[in-house]
Parts: C-alpha cells; structure tokens; sequence
C-alpha cells in the first residue's frame, strides 16, 4: 500500500533532520567534541534540536500513517503533515536563537504537542 501525503512530510522531515544533524556534526568539529557537549552552548543547542527532533517526529508520523490508512481525506493528513512540518521547522530555528524566552522554539513546541494531540484522538476516535 501507498501513502502518499505521509511520505511526502515523512521525506521532507527526513532532510531536516539530515541538517540537524550536520549541524550536531559541524559544532562538534568546531569545538573538538566527540562525545558528549563539552562545555559548548552552541553545540549543545543544536544537539537538543536535533535530539528534540527524532524524539517527537517518529510517533507523529506513525499517527500520520495510520490515519492516512483508515480515512480517505487527504486534507486533514496534508493539515497534520503542515502543523508538524512548520514545528519542527520553527522548533529548529528558535533553537539557534541564545534569548532564553523566544517564539520559535514556543510555537514549534505547541504545532508538534497541537499535532500530535489531534493525530492521537482522531485515531482514538476513528477506532472507537
């Protein structure tokens, strides 16, 4: 079986988390960090971003692709996929920012949990 609209958000993701990751990678030659952070705050952002990243974006797209599966309304999964796509996205660049208070890292934080709610209970729904 196919599914188009999760493999799209699934692909799109997947090179983001491809630049997290380079990003990990570059900050960890720049402070000469193998393992662990060092004392580096620059690469400890990036690595929470990226570690962030692979720890919601997995379960969302599970939730994606089993409703993608079961209801025929392609809308709602492409309105799931933008929520957690753009969530991601602003997580990432808020993540770069130093301010301790800042809008990307709020607002990608709540489209992901927002997304992941809603995945959650229309799953929930559509199996009871």
């Amino acid at each position: 079986m196919i599914f188009p609209v999760t493999a799209l958000y699934a692909a799109l993701l997947g090179l983001l988390l491809v630049y997290l990751s380079a990003r990990v990678s570059q900050h960890r030659r720049r402070a000469r960090v193998s393992l662990g952070l060092g004392e580096d705050a620059s690469l400890e952002r990036a690595a929470r971003a990226q570690g962030n990243f692979v720890e919601y974006v997995p379960l969302a797209l599970i939730l994606m692709l089993l409703l993608e599966q079961e209801l025929a309304t392609p809308w709602l999964i492409h309105s799931l996929g933008v929520m957690l796509l753009a969530g991601r996205l602003l997580h990432a660049v808020g993540m770069n920012l130093r301010a301790s208070v800042n809008p990307g890292r709020f607002w990608g934080t709540a489209l992901t949990w927002m997304m992941i709610l809603l995945a959650s209970l229309l799953n929930l729904w559509h199996l009871f």
